[in-house]
């Protein structure tokens, strides 16, 4: 018997031994990075979140997602099996053999009965950690991507020319010709009353009750936020209208324009995120019975038979509202006037929302492999950027040209593409965003950017051929 157990008893030692020295150098790594890997990975899911708060573009699409969840899988098992370590809500730090606790006490002990390295060396399966259960993945990956894709088109079309024309009756609505509050010669540009309200729906629809709506329907909630309030807002023409008066030498009021249009944005969607919370505590505090929420659920679109119809719809929809536009279009064009770019810009708007789109990809992503300066949402700036410049080089070529077809064509164009293109409602929840993070300066770094970059090359583009020519 004791020679049995003197046998095991240095097989135990030994292995005690070699688990202790690589557990000392593995808790010397483990020392060394949990007082810098945490907070710098905070900050950068901090910084993609912000710049994520908006829209991501293609990305939300279900086989995008599944698709780059299996990247990051990837990587962190790659990262956990070159020693990485990752903090754990339990203040632990899951490691390749094993939990290992900050506290030095626990790290200094011993197990009474400490298995072999080889027994533990395996790294420990991270699918419960990053691949959380998702119980809708089920019933939501019913379509194929080429179906995604036309589903997500369709809808960011119909909700887009919507966005446009309600845009329009804004206009007109707020403009000289019936409220008299707005006008092309102040700083109350005609866009000033889109943009606040399609600031304040995205406070509700952008940033409450999206998750709501994506359980009902992804693709309407992508229609709703970046479709229709993208839509709805823009900043291309705000940009022009204080170009317009920078060029007769207004350049206070240019100045009084941005700061008047930021200020008046941001608060309507932080007025929207507030009565948006409020609305859902009333809810929240008299729940609705379980007969309402059956009646919900019937109305998620959670099958492929019920996506496919909704595409039927929503196709049916865009020809139609294509054939009005074409038919109205034809009808005004030779008068000119506002109504003709309008139906010109329902026509082109779809376009300006699907670039867009496409874009926001960027957004969360930074530059280069590194991903510097992710908080920036380059998908949304260059956007907005590119919006304003092509805007302005547009309003040069009609004061160049000078003729009526030259100015319907533009000004439609102007409308509806660029109007499409470039978007408030967005850019300003990611600026609410930023402005709720950690680093609040970076709302307004970015807002800066972006108005001095769009204003600076507008300059370029509109203000220097206007002086030189000497155009009216």
């Amino acid at each position: 018997m004791e020679l049995k157990n003197d046998g095991r008893e240095p097989r135990r030692s030994m292995s005690h031994g070699r688990t202790s020295s690589t557990g000392s150098s593995l808790r010397r790594r483990s020392l060394s990075l949990s007082s810098a890997f945490p907070n710098q990975m905070d900050d950068d899911i901090e910084s993609e979140r912000v710049s994520e708060a908006g829209d991501i573009g293609d990305r939300a699409l279900n086989s995008k997602r599944y698709s780059e969840s299996g990247s990051v899988r990837l990587s962190a098992d790659h990262a956990i099996e070159n020693g990485i370590v990752f903090p754990t809500q339990g203040d632990t730090l899951l490691h390749p053999i094993g939990f290992w606790s900050r506290d030095l006490s626990t790290l200094n002990s011993a197990s009474p009965v400490s298995p072999l390295v080889e027994e533990i060396i395996s790294p420990l399966s991270t699918d419960g950690i990053l691949r959380p259960v998702d119980q809708k993945n089920d019933e939501e990956k019913v379509l194929p991507q080429s179906l995604e894709y036309i589903s997500c088109l369709a809808h960011l079309a119909v909700f887009g020319i919507l966005g446009v024309l309600t845009r329009y009756l804004l206009q007109k609505l707020f403009g000289p010709a019936v409220a008299g509050v707005t006008s092309d010669t102040t700083i109350l540009y005609l866009d000033l009353p889109s943009n606040m309200v399609g600031s304040f729906l995205m406070g509700w629809f952008g940033v409450v009750f999206k998750q709501d709506i994506s359980e009902v329907s992804d693709f309407l909630a992508i229609g709703l936020s970046t479709g229709y309030l993208g839509s709805l807002t823009t900043f291309s023409s705000w940009d022009q209208k204080m170009l317009d008066l920078s060029v007769d030498g207004k350049w206070l009021f240019s100045v009084l324009g941005y700061l008047i249009g930021l200020f008046l944005a941001a608060y309507s969607i932080e007025f929207g995120v507030e009565t948006a919370k409020g609305f859902r505590w009333l809810m929240e505090k008299h729940p609705a019975n379980s007969s309402n929420d059956q009646s919900a659920k019937r109305w998620r679109v959670n099958s492929r038979k019920r996506h496919l119809y909704m595409i039927l719809t929503m196709v049916l929809l865009l020809g139609s509202l294509y054939a009005v536009s074409a038919i109205m279009l034809k009808r005004e064009f030779g008068n000119g006037g506002s109504e003709a770019q309008l139906w010109l810009g329902c026509a082109v708007g779809p376009v300006g929302v699907w670039i867009r789109w496409f874009l926001a990809r960027l957004n969360g992503r930074g530059l280069g492999k590194t991903g510097l300066l992710k908080w920036v949402p380059f998908g949304t700036l260059i956007a907005n950027v590119s919006a304003a410049c092509v805007m302005a080089a547009l309003s040069t070529m009609k004061k160049a040209v000078n003729t009526k077809t030259c100015d319907t064509v533009a000004a439609g164009i102007q409308f509806g593409f660029l109007g499409c293109l470039s978007t408030v409602s967005t850019f300003m929840a990611e600026f609410n965003a930023m402005r709720q993070s950690k680093h609040p300066w970076r709302a307004y770094a970015y807002a800066i950017a972006t108005i001095a970059i769009s204003f600076g090359l507008g300059i370029l583009i509109y203000n220097l051929p206007v002086w030189i020519k000497g155009y009216e």
